[in-house]
């Protein structure tokens, strides 16, 4: 569970985020919607551990972000751009990355690849690779160690209508599995269709949840 308590976040004297609440339950998929510059990207960020707060705390699974840890010890995340270094393949990449944690096999690696649709036998680098094997690339990345909490900002950019749907079941499945999922899109469909609850933010205030 993902407790946000009263979490502001300032910068450069902007208010970015006023005073947001709100819990997250496990095994829910949660959508964040509101127009640019509402605030969606900086929440993923701020639950990702990856901006300070300003006041309010968010804790996860009882532990306080920037307290008892700097991030959540359990997480897969694509927010912006994907951090895949663009000279290896993917599997490369995946490979490299599981040496951290030490928590995925080579066989997490190679399903994970082909559940987000690509080929586990590319040997291709990522520089060579379309905009949506990419972001298929990146998802998977952010899901091949089986991470307790996903964020993921635009999750679907760049991907086919057939993708699309290939991604929505997987999301889908790893809630299933679990997973706290909290997904930040322009598509409405994409929200519609997964999310248990849909939190409209504007400007960096939570004006309503349904």
């Amino acid at each position: 569970m993902i407790e946000v308590k009263n979490i502001t976040v300032k910068i450069k004297k902007e208010t970015i985020l006023k005073d947001v609440s709100y819990i997250f339950e496990a095994g829910k998929i949660y959508g964040l919607r509101g127009r640019n510059g509402a605030g969606k990207t900086m929440f993923l960020r701020a639950l990702a551990g990856l901006i300070r707060l300003s006041s309010g705390r968010i804790v996860v699974d009882g532990e306080a972000l920037g307290e008892n840890i700097d991030f959540p010890p359990s997480l897969g995340l694509l927010i912006e751009n994907n951090n895949l270094a663009p000279e290896f393949s993917l599997t490369k990449n995946l490979k490299l990355l599981s040496q951290i944690k030490k928590v995925a096999t080579d066989d997490d690696i190679e399903q994970t690849i082909a559940r987000v649709g690509l080929a586990t036998n590319d040997s291709r680098k990522v520089a060579k690779f379309s905009l949506g094997m990419k972001q298929r690339g990146a998802i998977a990345q952010a899901l091949f160690e089986k991470p307790s909490l996903i964020l993921l900002d635009e999750p679907t950019n760049a991907i086919d209508q057939k993708g699309v749907i290939q991604i929505r079941e997987l999301l889908a499945e790893e809630a299933q599995r679990g997973a706290t999922i909290i997904l930040a899109s322009h598509n409405l469909e994409d929200l519609t269709l997964l999310a248990d609850k849909i939190i409209d933010l504007s400007d960096g205030e939570i004006v309503s949840d349904v």
